[in-house]
């Protein structure tokens, strides 16, 4: 499964889309609200007015969503950035000196999809622990520490990442009870502790923890600001204000001081008030939709251990490709099929419509 993949519903669809109105479609692909260029177009024009520019990434709407995020985060302050990539290494960057050893889940963002960037633009080594798995145990990482510092040359451990959750285990939560015993283990071994925390905001709707109930185990904490709160791009890191206080300068350093990030802060700061219930909202009638479609013979649907908003949905005898037209007309865009399995997430978007109306459209699109 590509995260890119997720991105565009399917270009073919297109004029079968037009059935249903915007406003009622539900997409069961992507974190977010697909906006597209007009739907942007819009939301600017009703933003404009209250929008003050930023002047390179300092100031004006982008300050706004910074002090704001760092409230949410519990964090003393809070760094814009234009990408997730950046925000990861700019963080480990920062906890790690003057070491040089960083553990990380080797199914992390940062191992896996950032191009060796903390290698090779910060000299850093990532340690992988848990291969294939969302999480990895304290011992797994005193192990390792400890094979580091008592190594014929001491190269001891100077940071951790935790990511929650895990893109690449299909949204699957990192335990709870393995981080809070690996941060009091950081602590205690005085490694910094940094959170990928890109989609926590979805991860707190299914497990009714707060944002802060994470993010006070760590030093520091990366939240995207495209995924669910929709800009174009933008990512939020936030920590305490020594650490934060001249992150811009390596900011821009790295080319990411942005000359006008206004467009990008602006659609995100309208869309982080709220997000919380709306998306407990969302999560409640995706799990009333998976229940009823467990119970309907015409499907299988396959949940993710400890998962959060993505399931496996397969209709019963009927061919993949044809089925997701017939479901685009019935008002649900999904993402082309892996064979014969749809991978489905749910959204914000589906508040657009109560269970049973979701459960119908679903129902439509086999009959």
């Amino acid at each position: 499964m590509k995260r890119r993949g997720f991105l565009s519903a399917p270009v073919a669809l297109a004029a079968a889309a037009a059935t249903v109105p915007v406003d009622n479609r539900v997409y069961a692909y992507g974190d977010g609200i697909p906006l597209g260029p007009a739907g942007y177009a819009s939301l600017m024009q009703q933003l404009a007015p209250r929008i003050a520019p930023d002047n390179y990434s300092l100031g004006g709407v982008v300050e706004e969503v910074e002090a704001k995020m760092a409230v949410v985060l519990g964090k003393e302050a809070a760094v814009w950035l234009p990408t997730g990539t950046l925000a990861n290494h700019l963080a480990v960057r920062l906890l790690a000196q003057p070491g040089r050893r960083v553990l990380v889940p080797e199914q992390s963002h940062l191992y896996n999809d950032s191009g060796d960037c903390a290698q090779t633009l910060s000299g850093l080594t990532l340690v992988p622990l848990a291969e294939g798995r969302s999480t990895y145990r304290l011992e797994e990482a005193e192990a390792a520490a400890n094979r580091a510092q008592l190594g014929r040359v001491m190269t001891p451990v100077s940071a951790l990442v935790v990511e929650t959750p895990v893109r690449r285990q299909a949204g699957q939560q990192f335990d709870f009870e393995a981080m809070r015993k690996l941060s009091a283990w950081a602590v205690r071994r005085k490694i910094g502790r940094h959170l990928d925390g890109a989609r926590l905001f979805i991860e707190c709707a299914y497990t009714g923890r707060t944002a802060q109930d994470y993010t006070a185990l760590f030093d520091t904490v990366y939240v995207s600001m495209y995924k669910y709160f929709n800009a174009p791009s933008g990512a939020i890191l936030a920590g305490p204000k020594a650490l934060m206080a001249d992150l811009y300068h390596t900011r821009r350093m790295f080319g990411g001081g942005l000359p006008g990030a206004w467009p990008f802060a602006a659609v995100s700061l309208h869309y982080v008030d709220g997000f919380p219930e709306r998306m407990r909202g969302a999560a409640e009638t995706g799990e009333k939709v998976i229940s009823a479609l467990e119970r309907n013979g015409n499907f299988v649907v396959e949940r993710i251990p400890g998962g959060t908003n993505i399931f496996r949905l397969k209709p019963i005898g009927a061919n993949a490709p044809a089925y997701q037209g017939r479901l685009e007309q019935a008002g649900i865009s999904a993402h082309t099929p892996a064979g014969d399995t749809f991978i489905l997430q749910v959204n914000e978007t589906w508040n657009r419509a109560s269970a049973a109306e979701i459960v119908a459209r679903f129902e439509r699109g086999i009959s």
